[in-house]
């Protein structure tokens, strides 16, 4: 006769591990071994540990978010406010615009329409402030109406 087969128990932290993954909690499961080793050295309490953890799965949502934010908008170049080169644009009012930036017309649901002629900064202006709103927890997406015929 053959001995029955016998599954072995996992450890705490495989248990921990396979927790965290079946709950998608990737910001924890990526610290958990180094949080744990360092609560085992320094005889951290089980609320701090808990605590960091938690800490670093939030961080880790609100990076994943953001990409997603961002991503989602179509941002066609990486541009921002900060690089906008104000210098080359004349006529561009540059403290209106970094007034833009604080985005309270988007907090208002006021709609934000920029007019002017080609290479004149209108689209560099836009993806800089959906880039802003986007790293403020805003979704949007720009929006080019077509040339006028």
């Amino acid at each position: 006769m053959s001995k029955p087969k016998t599954t072995a128990t996992p450890t705490p932290r495989e248990a921990l591990h396979a927790l965290l993954t079946e709950l998608k909690f990737k910001g924890m499961a990526r610290v958990l071994d180094s949080e744990l080793d360092r609560a085992e050295l320094n005889g951290t309490s089980c609320a701090e540990v808990v605590q960091r953890l938690l800490s670093e799965q939030a961080s880790f949502q609100q990076e994943r978010s953001l990409v997603n934010r961002v991503a989602q908008a179509h941002l066609p170049w990486q541009w921002t406010i900060d690089t906008f080169p104000f210098d080359r644009q004349s006529g561009v009012n540059k403290a209106q615009i970094l007034g833009l930036a604080d985005l309270e017309f988007v907090r208002r649901a006021d709609n934000l329409v920029l007019i002017g002629g080609t290479g004149t900064g209108k689209t560099g202006i836009a993806l800089g402030l959906l880039r802003q709103a986007c790293i403020n927890g805003w979704r949007g997406a720009l929006q080019c109406a077509g040339a006028a015929r």
